[in-house]
C-alpha cells in the first residue's frame, strides 16, 4: 500500500514562525513534525510515499534528501552516531513529491495523488499530526481495513471544547473499537455535533474517492473538504486508535506535544522534569 502525506498548508496559525518555513518542518522535541509522520508510515510497512507540497515547501524535500557535505563533515569529525542518523533519514523510503498549485482544501490536495496511486487503496497521513503507540496507528488502521475492505479512518473521543476543530462522525458501534459511519460533519458547532468522535488525521481510502472529490462543492472555508467526499461513499468505518495522538494544529498544542515527547526520552527526561518542577514552584 502507498502513503500520501498532504503538507501544502500555509501554516497561518504559526506565523511568523512559518513565514519562510513549512509548519511541517517545525521541530517537535528533536525532529521535524513530518519526520515522525514518515517514520510511522515506514514502521507500518510502507516504502512508497507521496508528499503533497506547495510553494515554499522545498525544505521538506531537502530534509529527506542526501546531504553530502554534512555527511562528509560528520564522518571526518568522528561523529558516527550523528552520521548514521542523518543517512537513515534519506534511506527510509522512496519519497515522491507533487505540488498542490492552489490552496483549495484537503480534498483537493488528495486529488493531486490520483496518478501516483494508480487505482489501489492508499493511506493518508496528515503532515501535522503525530501518533505514538506500540503498534503504529497506520498499521492498526491497515489491519482494520483488510477486515472490512472499505474506507477506514482513525477516530478518537475529544473534549467538547475541541469539537469545532475536527470532522465529527455519526455512527453505530459494531465492535470494541470499530464504528460503521453513517454521517460526517466538518467542524460543527458543539450544539450541532452528532457525537464526540473526531476524525484524527489517518485514513485508508479506496480509489473511488477521487471520483467523489471531483463532485464535491466547496464547503467550510470555501475549500474542497475530504469529509464531504467521504460522506458519499457506500461504506466508511471508523477505528478508535489505541495510542496517543498529537495534533500540531496550533502553538499551544505544538508546545505540549514537544514537552510530552521529550519527557519520553530517557536522555533528557530527568533534567527536563527537574526544570519544570523548578519553573512551577
Amino acid at each position: 500500500m502507498k502513503a500520501v502525506i498532504p503538507a501544502a498548508g500555509l501554516g497561518t496559525r504559526f506565523l511568523p514562525a512559518t513565514k519562510a518555513q513549512p509548519k511541517e518542518m517545525l521541530p517537535v522535541f528533536n525532529k521535524p513534525t513530518i519526520q515522525y509522520v514518515v517514520e510511522e508510515a515506514v514502521s507500518s510497512g510502507i516504502d512508497d510515499i507521496l508528499i503533497i507540497t506547495g510553494k515554499g515547501k522545498r525544505s521538506i524535500e531537502d530534509h529527506f534528501d542526501r546531504s553530502f557535505e554534512l555527511e562528509y563533515i560528520l564522518k571526518n569529525s568522528g561523529k558516527t552516531e550523528n552520521l548514521k542518523e542523518i543517512e537513515a533519514i534519506s534511506d527510509m523510503a522512496d519519497i515522491y513529491y507533487v505540488r498542490q498549485k492552489k490552496q483549495k482544501g484537503l480534498g483537493d490536495a488528495i486529488s493531486c495523488a490520483k496518478n501516483h496511486i494508480d487505482g489501489e487503496p492508499f493511506v493518508v497521513l496528515l503532515g501535522d499530526t503525530i501518533t505514538q503507540s506500540k503498534i503504529p496507528c497506520t498499521k492498526q488502521l491497515m489491519d482494520t481495513f483488510y477486515r472490512h475492505q472499505s474506507t477506514t479512518i482513525a477516530i478518537e473521543k475529544v473534549p467538547d471544547e475541541k469539537i469545532e476543530r475536527y470532522g465529527i462522525i455519526k455512527g453505530s458501534k459494531i465492535s470494541e473499537s470499530v464504528y460503521k459511519i453513517e454521517d460526517m460533519v466538518e467542524k460543527p458547532p458543539i450544539n450541532e455535533a452528532p457525537s464526540n468522535l473526531a476524525i484524527t488525521g489517518r485514513y485508508i481510502l479506496v480509489p473511488e474517492i477521487f471520483d467523489h472529490i471531483e463532485k464535491v462543492q466547496p464547503g467550510v472555508g470555501g475549500e474542497i473538504q475530504l469529509t464531504d467526499a467521504m460522506r458519499s461513499l457506500d461504506e466508511v468505518y471508523g477505528y478508535v486508535f489505541d495510542g496517543k495522538i498529537y495534533d500540531i494544529g496550533n502553538t499551544v498544542e505544538w508546545l505540549k506535544s514537544s514537552i510530552e515527547i521529550a519527557l519520553s526520552d530517557e536522555k533528557v527526561k530527568s533534567e527536563l522534569k527537574h526544570y519544570l518542577k523548578e519553573l512551577l514552584s
